[in-house]
């Protein structure tokens, strides 16, 4: 008990250290099943090809692999998205804000100063993006004076990331962000007003988004339905669960259309024979399916189902 009380001091009294910025150990602490590659930061930095094949994947998909892992805590719903077809998908750049107490953000605007933070401190975290971030923000759900971003800050998000945000808050602007191509937010309410009366506690820690934890580094997968967050050793393995899927179903409505099975042998554990003639058309067909040609050519090594 007493060794667990200190590994939390620590992690809170240090995290004041360095401008309200999770240390790199701490993040390395908190990730430990993450054996890739990591931002200088500390964040585990899921590869490039499993963003882009991640926004394929559909929530149920991703929902599903994360239960069958013991990860019962990674969706959040309710949210009113900029747009409900634009997909966010990316690495988690976490942040918490909270109610302002004057002599805590006090302290908090001079160190940020002293170490060369420039402009309001929701600005903070968006000098910080890198390419593939998404900024993912506990605003304790304030929605009238809680918009974090309007559209002068959510183009310099999209610059930085070329993604998108979640707020558990809201945001204003929704015009003007409505306009830039590519980007999608997903916020709890929409509202005019500034932001007032909300300090930045941290960024790089662990943060809760209504009944989902986040980590940074955690994939989120932003979809119409609402947001999961990904633990980013299973990103991979939540990617190529949804394409056997994809695949498999794709075979088996191709079959049931030409007559060839019936909708018992399809629903069903599939017969050797069936798999035969699965991995037979996967080869046949390698080049017209909506999976990449080299994530076919793996599948088929490893039979993975």
């Amino acid at each position: 008990m007493r060794l667990t009380k200190l590994i939390v001091l620590m992690l809170l009294t240090s995290n004041f250290a360095v401008a309200q910025t999770t240390s790199k150990d701490q993040i390395i602490f908190l990730t430990p099943q993450w054996e890739g590659e990591r931002f200088e930061d500390g964040r585990p930095k899921v590869a490039d090809d499993i963003l882009v094949r991640m926004k394929q994947v559909a929530i149920e998909e991703a929902w599903g692999v994360l239960r069958n892992e013991g990860y019962h805590n990674q969706f959040e719903g309710g949210w009113e998205p900029l747009h409900d077809d634009v997909p966010v998908v990316g690495r988690a750049l976490t942040v918490q804000y909270m109610p302002n107490r004057p002599d805590v953000s006090d302290q908090i605007k001079k160190k940020g100063k002293a170490d060369g933070q420039i402009g309001n401190t929701n600005s903070w975290p968006i000098d910080m993006l890198q390419l593939g971030d998404v900024y993912v923000a506990d605003g304790f759900g304030k929605i009238v004076d809680g918009t974090l971003i309007g559209d002068n800050l959510g183009n310099a998000i999209f610059a930085k990331s070329k993604s998108g945000v979640v707020f558990n808050a809201s945001s204003r602007d929704q015009e003007g962000l409505s306009k830039i191509e590519g980007f999608n937010a997903f916020v709890r309410e929409w509202h005019p007003s500034f932001l007032t009366e909300v300090m930045l506690l941290s960024i790089n820690s662990p943060i809760r988004i209504g009944a989902a934890i986040v980590l940074p580094g955690d994939i989120i997968l932003g979809k119409k339905e609402g947001v999961m967050f990904i633990p980013a050793h299973l990103a991979e393995k939540v990617v190529v669960t949804s394409e056997v899927v994809r695949l498999r179903d794709l075979f088996g409505i191709t079959r049931l259309k030409e007559g060839k099975y019936t909708p018992g042998q399809i629903d069903n554990k599939w017969s050797d024979e069936i798999e035969k003639d699965f991995s037979k058309w996967l080869n046949d067909h390698i080049d017209e399916l909506p999976v990449p040609k080299a994530q076919i050519q793996e599948l088929l090594k490893k039979r993975m189902w």
